[in-house]
């Protein structure tokens, strides 16, 4: 099991948490109220800072009850070298405001394995059958 150490920045700082040990996602939670103006962005704070171990990062993703309605989640990975706060961007692409309270779940943090990988320049590529088909080549 990988322990990441995390470090409560307030007092209202809430620890990630899983509702289910079968839970991709880690819930991240809000520390502050805020409303989320229609058609807007905000970033939020979460009140915690992490050591993430060497070769592992955080990849923010939507909550899909939030999404569902509309609110969505923009910038998401988080370094093992970063030592900073972790905040969350969330954009409002309804008519409506979005109240959020402080201790609301806004989104979820999934740690992942990053490989080891170069990039080498080549002047060609291998034949695939999809080639340079690109959005929407795959049909509905």
């Amino acid at each position: 099991m990988i322990k990441i150490l995390t470090k409560k920045l307030n007092k209202l700082s809430i620890t990630p948490k899983k509702n289910h040990d079968s839970d991709a996602g880690w819930d991240l939670f809000s520390v502050e109220k805020i409303t989320l103006q229609p058609h807007s962005q905000a970033t939020i704070p979460l009140g915690i800072s992490t050591l993430i171990p060497e070769g592992y990062c955080a990849l923010i993703w939507d909550r899909s009850g939030m999404g569902s309605r509309g609110i969505h989640r923009l910038a998401g990975v988080i370094d093992s070298a970063y030592r900073g706060e972790w905040k969350v961007v969330l954009a409002n692409l309804t008519d409506s405001p979005y109240e959020i309270r402080h201790g609301d779940k806004i989104a979820q943090a999934l740690i992942q394995k990053v490989e080891s990988v170069s990039f080498v320049e080549a002047e060609e590529l291998s034949y695939s059958e999809r080639g340079e088909s690109g959005f929407g080549s795959s049909g509905r």
